[in-house]
C-alpha cells in the first residue's frame, strides 16, 4: 500500500468514527467489515458509542504502523498522546479534503460515509445502495461464532452437534450465484425459495408450511454442493454441512441421537441451511437393511425432516445424493422439490468454460471445445482448464493454447478410465 493510500485509509476510519458518533441512527451494518473490526468487540451485535481510533487499532486491523504520524500534516486531525487516539477536529473541511484526494471510491463502499456524503448533491452517492451492497454483520463468522457460543452456554448438549457438522457463515462461502451456471429448473426453484423467505409471515398465517425441503439429485461433479453453498451466500443464511457417513457412530445406537442434535442445532441457528450430503447413506431402502439400529436411525432422520420447516423454523433443508435409486419412497415423499443435476449439455459446457477462463488468456474456440467435451461434468471442465493452465505455465507461458487444452482433456479421460478399472478381477 502506498503512502497516499495509507493516508486515505486512515482518514476513512477517522471520518467514519466521527460521522458514526454523531448519528445514533447508524448501526453496525453501516460499518465496513474493517471498521467493525476496529470499533466493536468480537461477537458484539452492535457498537458502543463513542468509538475511538488509536494507533494500535489501525495497526491491528489495517496493518499500518504509526498512523498518527502519517496524518500529522493534515490540519483536520488531532492526536492525544494519552491513549494514542486520533480524531477529526472539523468534519466538513476533512470530508472535502477526503473527496479531493480521491476518496470517492471508498465512500461508495462505506455506508457511514455514504450517509454523510449523500447530502452533498455533487457526489451522486446513494446511501441505501451502498448499505445494501455492504456485507451484513449477521453474515460474518464473528456473528455466527458468538451465536453458537451463546447456544452452547445455554444448552451443553448442543456441543456434541458441533463435532458432526461443518458450519460456514455466508461471508466465508467462496461460491456465489454469479459463478454458477444453472438450468432453468434450478433457477426456478431458487427463485421460489427467495419468494417464500420474503413472504414467510404470509405463508405462516395461511398455514402453508411444506416449503423448502429440496433433494438435489445427480452424478458427482454436477454442482450440488456448490449450489447449496452459493445459496447460503445469496440468501444470507449460514450453512450446516453434514455427511451422514460422519454421524454413524461406531456405537450405531448413537446415530439417532446425533441426527436429533444436528436438526436441533439448525433450528437454533436459524435462519439457516441444513445441507445433508450422501443422503442415501442412511435413508436407503429399509427392506434391504434389517439392522435394527440402522432402521431406528432412518426413522429418526425421517421424523426430523417431518418436523422441520422453512416457514416455521427458518431452516432450508437440502439433501443431496448421487444414488437416488437407493432411497425408498418414504424418503422421497419428505421432499417438496426434487432438483435434477444432470451432466451439462453442449451450451452449458460452453458457458462453464467461458466462466472458468474469464480471467485467463485463452484463445480457444469455446464452441468447439464444448463439442469435444461431451460427457464432462462441471467439475471435469474445471479440472481440464486447471490442467491446461498448468501446462502453459510449465512451458513458461501464461496464455492457454490448444495443445494445453488437449492435455487437459486427456487427463480427465485418463482419470475416468482409471476410475472404471476393476482391480479385483
Amino acid at each position: 500500500m502506498s503512502g497516499d493510500s495509507e493516508i486515505l485509509s486512515i482518514m476513512e476510519v477517522l471520518l467514519t468514527a466521527d460521522i458514526f458518533n454523531q448519528n445514533p441512527e447508524l448501526n453496525i451494518n453501516d460499518l465496513t467489515p474493517a471498521c467493525r473490526e476496529i470499533f466493536s468487540s468480537a461477537g458484539a451485535k452492535d457498537v458502543k458509542r463513542p468509538v475511538y481510533v488509536s494507533d494500535g487499532l489501525i495497526k491491528r486491523s489495517l496493518d499500518i504502523a504509526d498512523a498518527h504520524q502519517k496524518v500529522s500534516a493534515n490540519p483536520f486531525v488531532s492526536y492525544e498522546d494519552f491513549g494514542q487516539r486520533m480524531k477529526i477536529t472539523t468534519l466538513k473541511p476533512a470530508a472535502d479534503w477526503f473527496l479531493s484526494q480521491g476518496g470517492k471510491a471508498q465512500v461508495q463502499k462505506n455506508p457511514t460515509l455514504a450517509f454523510y456524503f449523500e447530502k452533498l448533491d455533487s457526489t451522486g452517492i446513494s446511501y441505501q445502495a451502498v448499505r445494501k451492497a455492504n456485507p451484513p454483520y449477521e453474515d460474518t463468522k464473528a456473528f455466527i461464532d458468538a451465536k453458537i457460543a451463546k447456544l452452547v452456554a445455554e444448552d451443553e448438549k448442543l456441543r456434541g452437534a458441533l463435532d458432526l457438522v461443518i458450519i460456514c457463515a455466508p461471508d466465508e462461502v467462496e461460491q456465489q450465484m454469479e459463478d454458477m451456471i444453472c438450468s432453468v429448473e434450478q433457477k426456478a426453484v431458487i427463485d421460489k425459495i427467495h419468494h417464500a423467505l420474503h413472504h414467510r409471515d404470509f405463508l405462516q398465517r395461511h398455514r402453508i408450511y411444506e416449503v423448502g425441503k429440496l433433494l438435489f439429485v445427480g452424478p458427482p461433479g454436477t454442482g450440488k454442493t456448490s449450489l447449496a453453498l452459493a445459496m447460503s451466500h445469496s440468501m444470507h443464511m449460514p450453512i450446516l454441512e453434514v455427511r451422514l457417513s460422519m454421524i454413524t457412530s461406531q456405537y450405531l445406537g448413537e446415530t439417532s441421537k446425533n441426527i436429533d442434535k444436528i436438526f436441533d442445532l439448525a433450528k437454533k441457528l436459524s435462519p439457516s441451511i441444513l445441507f445433508i450430503d450422501e443422503f442415501d447413506f442412511v435413508a436407503k431402502s429399509r427392506v434391504t437393511d434389517d439392522h435394527g439400529a440402522m432402521k431406528r436411525a432412518v426413522n429418526a432422520l425421517l421424523k426430523n425432516i417431518d418436523k422441520i420447516s422453512l416457514i416455521k423454523n427458518g431452516v432450508l433443508l437440502i439433501g443431496a445424493t448421487n444414488h437416488p435409486q437407493l432411497l425408498d419412497q418414504a424418503a422421497w415423499r419428505r421432499f417438496d422439490e426434487v432438483v435434477e443435476f444432470s451432466l451439462p449439455v453442449e451450451e452449458m459446457r460452453k458457458e462453464i468454460i467461458k466462466l472458468v477462463t474469464s480471467s485467463m488468456d485463452c484463445s480457444c474456440d469455446m464452441q468447439e471445445l464444448a463439442a469435444q467435451t461431451e460427457g464432462f461434468s462441471g467439475a471435469d471442465l474445471r479440472l481440464m482448464i486447471k490442467e491446461a493452465l498448468l501446462s502453459a505455465l510449465i512451458d513458461k507461458r501464461e496464455a492457454i493454447e490448444a495443445k494445453d487444452i488437449e492435455k487437459g482433456i486427456r487427463m480427465v479421460k485418463n482419470r475416468e478410465a482409471i476410475c472404471r478399472l476393476n482391480w479385483l478381477e
